[in-house]
C-alpha cells in the first residue's frame, strides 16, 4: 500500500528539561527526529514530510543528514496547524495512506507500521494501542479523588494512520479555535470510524527528562565483533611503545607514526566492528602530519566513531606476538592505560603475549607482531 509520513517535530519540549528541544536531543547517538523519520522511509514510505519550528531548517538537516525522501515544511502555533500544514504539503493521491506520527515517539518499528497498513485496508483509520494496567485515580489537590474505572480504556500511540483526503476533510470540518488531543479525535468529529491495533510499550513518548533514559533501556543493541592485525619491523632506537606504554629496549619498531603495534591493531579492530574501513583509510602513511604521532589518538578517534553511531565498547583483547621485550612486567600498566584510552573498567580489558618458539618473523626477531579484537555494541531499534 502506498503511504507518506507526516512527522510533527515543531514543539519546544519544555518540559523535557533545559537544552536543546527534544526533537534535536541524541538518543542511542542518533537525533530524536531521525529515529522516527528512518523508521518510516524504511518501512517503504514514498515521502515523508517534517514539520520543523520556522526557521530550524539547519537543525533539520543535520539531523537527517544522509536520509533521502524527507523535506521539511513550517509548522504553526499548535499541534492542530502544524498537522494540517504537513497534510497540505503531501503530493500524493488523496486515496493513498497517511501515518501521523509524533517525533517525541523515537522507537517506532516497521512491525507497527504494517499493523496499521494491513488495517487502513479495510478501515478509514487505525490506531495503535495499549491496555492500561495500572489503576487509576483522580487528583483532588494532591487527595486521590476516587478511582477511575478502567475497563474499556486504552492508551493511545502515534503514528495513526487514515487515508489522506478523509483526512483533510476531517480536518477542513475542525473548528480553527478548538484544540485535539490527537488526529483521531478530530477524525471522529467529523464522522469516521477508527480501528484499534495493538501499539507497542517501547514506543514511549519522550516528555520528560528521565523519560530518555528509559527509552535507551528499551532499545535493542546489536553486538558486533572486529579483529586487527599488525606488524612492525626492528630498527635501531631505545624505546619502543606497545599498548600506549613506553618499554625501554635495545631497539625499536620502525613505522610512520610510533610504530605502537598493539594500538594500530586495536584501533583496527574498532574499526572493524563498525564496518569504518581501517587506520590507513582514516591517518593515510603518506600524510606528513602522522610522522611519528602518537598512536593513542588513532585509538582515540576510532572510540569517538563508536560514539558517533550510539554505541559503546564492550570489552577489547590484545595479544603481543615477540621474543623480546618480556610483556608481563609491563602488562598491568597497558591494561591501565588501554582502559584510560577507551573508557573501560580494567575487567573489560586484556593484554597478552606470546611467542612463536622460534620460527617466522618474529621467532627471528625480525620484527613484532600484534593481533586484537573488539566486540562494539551498537543501538538497532525499540526492543519488543
Amino acid at each position: 500500500m502506498e503511504f507518506a509520513g507526516v512527522v510533527v517535530a515543531a514543539g519546544s519540549g519544555s518540559r523535557a528539561g533545559a537544552g536543546a528541544a527534544k526533537q534535536w536531543r541524541t538518543l542511542g547517538g542518533r537525533p530524536v527526529l531521525r529515529w522516527s523519520v528512518e523508521a518510516l522511509l524504511e518501512a517503504g514510505a514514498a515521502e515523508v514530510v517534517v514539520v520543523i519550528p520556522a526557521g530550524a531548517d539547519a537543525e533539520a538537516a543535520r539531523a537527517l543528514d544522509g536520509l533521502v525522501g524527507w523535506r521539511t515544511v513550517a509548522g504553526g502555533a499548535t499541534r492542530t496547524a502544524s498537522v494540517q500544514a504537513g497534510l497540505a504539503a503531501l503530493q500524493l493521491d488523496e486515496t493513498a495512506a497517511v501515518l501521523i506520527h509524533d517525533a517525541a515517539r523515537p522507537l517506532l518499528t516497521r512491525e507497527v507500521v504494517d499493523r496499521l497498513l494491513t488495517a487502513l485496508g479495510t478501515s478509514e483509520a487505525a490506531l495503535p494501542v495499549l491496555p492500561v494496567a495500572d489503576s487509576l485515580k483522580r487528583d483532588a489537590g494532591g487527595m486521590s479523588g476516587g478511582a477511575i474505572e478502567r475497563e474499556g480504556l486504552v492508551r493511545a500511540q502515534t503514528p495513526q494512520a487514515f487515508r489522506l483526503g478523509a483526512l483533510r476533510g476531517a480536518y477542513a470540518a475542525w473548528p480553527d479555535d478548538a484544540a485535539a488531543t490527537d488526529d483521531v479525535a478530530v477524525f471522529e468529529a467529523a464522522g469516521g470510524r477508527v480501528v484499534l491495533v495493538p501499539g507497542d510499550p517501547a514506543l514511549m513518548k519522550l516528555t520528560y527528562p528521565e523519560d530518555f533514559a528509559m527509552a535507551e533501556a528499551l532499545m535493542t543493541w546489536e553486538t558486533r565483533m572486529g579483529l586487527g592485525l599488525d606488524a612492525h619491523r626492528w630498527g635501531p632506537g631505545d624505546t619502543v611503545w606497545l599498548c600506549g606504554v613506553p618499554i625501554s629496549h635495545d631497539q625499536t619498531l620502525m613505522g610512520h607514526s610510533d610504530a605502537d603495534a598493539g594500538l594500530h591493531a586495536l584501533t583496527d579492530a574498532i574499526l572493524g566492528a563498525i564496518g569504518d574501513g581501517d587506520i590507513g583509510d582514516h591517518f593515510p602513511p603518506t600524510d606528513p602530519q602522522w610522522k611519528g604521532a602518537r598512536s593513542d589518538q588513532f585509538l582515540v578517534h576510532a572510540v569517538e566513531r563508536v560514539r558517533a553511531r550510539g554505541g559503546r565498547l564492550v570489552n577489547v583483547d590484545v595479544t603481543l606476538v615477540c621474543e623480546q621485550p618480556r610483556i608481563k612486567p609491563h602488562r598491568a600498566a597497558m591494561k591501565a592505560r588501554l582502559a584510560e584510552l577507551l573508557g573501560l573498567p580494567l575487567d573489560a580489558v586484556s593484554v597478552k603475549a606470546t611467542t612463536t618458539e622460534g620460527m617466522g618473523f618474529a621467532g627471528r626477531q625480525e620484527g613484532l607482531a600484534a593481533q586484537a579484537i573488539a566486540a562494539v555494541a551498537l543501538p538497532v531499534r525499540a526492543a519488543g
